[in-house]
């Protein structure tokens, strides 16, 4: 099996207060830039997937990408995480949303201890065996704006 290009989209969604939504725009919470330090966070993140899930392998990772968007009830994030190699990249795609979710909880505590993590998931999918994959319609659209 030779090696494909492969990419992986994630998202997660974290609920904020209005309060904490006001400091993270105004970059005036404790800890610092939280859109900034977890859109880092969630890029590190991916880069040792291998390291924090049983079983994954290795990958050489072309990009990484992690947007965090605010908005006054929700941080959303999307993350793509691209390859050449046999394996895909749903896992570190995953885990940079799910990581960079996490640094916003953890950025925010002392804010909002209220904040909650509402789903992580991969929304497409290109290359290998399984072909294409696209989720109907991502969550956010679902349940948001």
């Amino acid at each position: 099996m030779g090696s494909r290009s492969r990419i992986a989209i994630a998202e997660a969604r974290v609920t904020i207060s209005p309060e904490l939504a006001r400091q993270i725009r105004d970059n005036t919470t404790k800890k610092g830039d939280v859109l900034s330090v977890a859109r880092i966070a969630g890029i590190m993140a991916a880069k040792r997937t291998d390291e924090l899930i049983p079983l994954c392998h290795a990958l050489p990772l072309e990009a990484v990408e992690v947007e965090l968007t605010l908005h006054e009830s929700h941080v959303a994030i999307r993350s793509t995480a691209k390859t050449t190699w046999k394996t895909g990249v749903e896992m570190e795609a995953l885990t940079a949303a799910a990581v960079a979710a996490l640094t916003v909880i953890d950025m925010g505590k002392a804010v909002d201890r209220t904040m909650v993590i509402e789903f992580v998931r991969l929304i497409e999918k290109t290359g290998g065996r399984s072909g294409h994959f696209f989720a109907d319609q991502p969550a956010a659209d679902k349940r948001y704006d």
